[in-house]
């Protein structure tokens, strides 16, 4: 068997948040998790795209940082010895007459498993960028899809374009820091929540931001890859010219489902359709979490895919442990199990894969 074949108990597709709740689950009923998700880094858009955005839905931590979740979520699946496949996509799953299932990576990896859990999200995903001449040479010095780090925009004249959540949430903890900050939206009118627009809207009348309302952008200057100039225009064609040193265009996310959508898997628009007693799919062995979940009363909250990553966990655990009856365990009573090296299943034998 070469390097790059694996055998596990359940393949994770998807590194989020709840992909990686799904590998704690697992573990607790002795079943070993190998994860696979296309970004470089675990923790999916908690990670890559807001990791110090404050959350406050989380049980048990009255806010805490998207990227201090991600953390506390890897340490506490690292127990269980999840492997990670990491910049790379599930580009096709097979299934033998066993049942079990074959997938495999756009880097040449197969893996063997006996179900398949899918935590992706949304599916792929991207910035929607603005459409304006020159903006490429900008992008990843001044212009940005994403803040990763606060700190790196202190005593920057920044501008921020939407009117959506993203938007409103880093205007209020940028102006924090910035020398100067602009929000600049077609309408006055703000898409984020009432509380995030009323807060603005006090920090715009204190003078700590400046509205820039009905405008939208109409074009970029600045010298090599430092941006100078944000020029915005209302829709009497009248400009106005901000000086700026980064632009933050926030106009949400393209995103795709990629290979999954060629999974045979029954769909809701870019949606799973699962069952909620169980979140499987209409491929028995294939389950799906999180976001990209779909059933009738869906709630989509990180705290409704992690309640789904246990449910699927425990549907699995009868193909995982063929004729083993489950004795449902609270976990202070059960403690952390231990499951052996790295998320490779010593017991499986060549016919089962």
């Amino acid at each position: 068997m070469s390097t790059h074949q694996h055998r596990t108990d359940i393949v994770v597709v998807g590194a989020g948040p709840v992909g990686l709740f799904a590998v704690f689950e697992a573990g607790m009923l002795r079943m070993r998790c190998h994860v696979v998700d296309s970004l470089d880094a675990i923790g999916g858009q908690c990670s890559a795209l807001y990791p110090e955005k404050p959350i406050y839905d989380i049980p048990g931590y009255p806010v805490i940082d998207a990227g201090q979740l991600v953390e506390q979520l890897a340490e506490q699946a690292a127990p269980f010895g999840p492997v990670y496949h990491l910049s790379q996509q599930v580009t096709a799953i097979s299934q033998t007459a066993t049942g079990a299932f074959s997938v495999d990576t756009s880097k040449g990896v197969t893996i063997a498993c006996r179900a398949i859990i899918i935590a992706a999200g949304h599916g792929a995903f991207g910035p929607n960028r603005p459409p304006l001449k020159g903006i490429e040479a900008f992008e990843g010095n001044s212009v940005l899809y994403l803040v990763t780090r606060r700190e790196d925009l202190r005593n920057k004249r920044i501008v921020i374009a939407g009117g959506g959540d993203s938007a409103l949430d880093w205007a209020l903890s940028l102006a924090e820091v910035a020398s100067s900050l602009s929000i600049v939206h077609r309408r006055p009118k703000f898409r984020g929540m009432p509380e995030s627009v009323e807060r603005l809207k006090r920090l715009a009348a204190e003078g700590k931001i400046d509205l820039v309302t009905p405008f939208q952008l109409a074009g970029v200057e600045g010298q090599g890859n430092q941006l100078e100039t944000v020029i915005v225009q209302d829709f009497d064609g009248n400009q106005k010219r901000i000086a700026a040193d980064i632009l933050l265009p926030f106009f949400g996310l393209s995103t795709n489902l990629g290979p999954i959508a060629e999974w045979g898997l029954a769909l809701d628009h870019h949606q799973i359709i699962v069952d909620p007693a169980s979140s499987e799919t209409n491929t028995p062995g294939i389950f799906a979490i999180g976001d990209i979940a779909s059933y009738t009363g869906k709630l989509k909250l990180i705290l409704t895919g992690f309640a789904e990553a246990a449910i699927a966990a425990h549907a699995i655990h009868p193909i995982v442990h063929r004729g083993e009856a489950l004795h449902f365990e609270y976990s202070t009573t059960s403690g952390i199990p231990k499951l052996g090296d790295q998320g490779e299943d010593p017991t499986w034998s060549r016919e089962n894969s």
